[in-house]
């Protein structure tokens, strides 16, 4: 992918699966979400919202580090977490990240274990991971990336509650929601959580939208 200083590992594995252009938005908001600052991102249905936010934590953590999680992104629902755990395995490739994804349905004994030897990036549904770091011997400081997906639709369930929880529970962090349309809520969070926040993407979702 043709972005300006990004990682050569992580472009050689996106070249491999076919994404070499970045899209309006893509290329807007590289340097930006590089530099750790707080965003919130709008991109239309199929527009890359899913390959961006990979690409984004991979260019960011770079290679494996310690045991504790550095890069912790809530996403819908089990479907999302398996998908989303796929595309670390494609763009991470060349890299020795650890990604592990932890649903609602899955054994919360099992994720524990294995979050406790070791991963770089855990990707969950906000119930369980809310159920996870609440549980002693989990240190919310480690995480360097906080990311939501799909944060309009969370935040109608009313999973802002939870979001704002896990958020106040790390002191410094670069929060980034992604996001198919700037709802209030998504605004209202975005205001209290984050730090002097970035947009990216509205003008170009609403010429798609005329």
């Amino acid at each position: 992918m043709k972005l300006k200083k990004i990682n050569e590992k992580l472009a050689l594995a996106l070249a491999e699966n076919g994404i070499e252009t970045p899209n309006e938005v893509q290329k807007d908001s590289f340097g930006t979400l590089k530099s750790g600052a707080d965003a919130v991102v709008i991109m239309p249905k199929g527009g890359g919202k899913s390959t961006t936010i990979v690409y984004t934590v991979i260019q960011k953590l770079e290679k494996a580090v310690g045991e504790s999680t550095r890069a912790l992104i809530i996403v819908k629902d089990k479907e999302d977490v398996l998908e989303m755990v796929e595309m670390f395995k494609k763009f991470a490739r060349h890299t020795d990240l650890r990604v592990f994804g932890s649903h609602d349905k899955g054994d919360i004994d099992y994720d524990k274990n294995q979050i406790s030897l070791g991963v770089d990036v855990l990707i969950g549904t906000p119930n369980r991971i809310n159920a996870m770091f609440s549980s002693a011997g989990f240190n919310m400081n480690t995480v360097k990336m906080f990311v939501i997906d799909d944060a309009d639709e969370l935040f109608k369930i009313r999973m802002d509650t939870i979001v704002l929880r896990l958020s106040n529970s790390v002191e410094k962090t670069q929060r980034l929601f992604f996001s198919e349309n700037l709802t209030e809520r998504v605004e209202v969070l975005a205001d209290k959580i984050m730090l002097e926040p970035f947009l990216f993407g509205l003008e170009d979702y609403e010429e798609e939208e005329e």
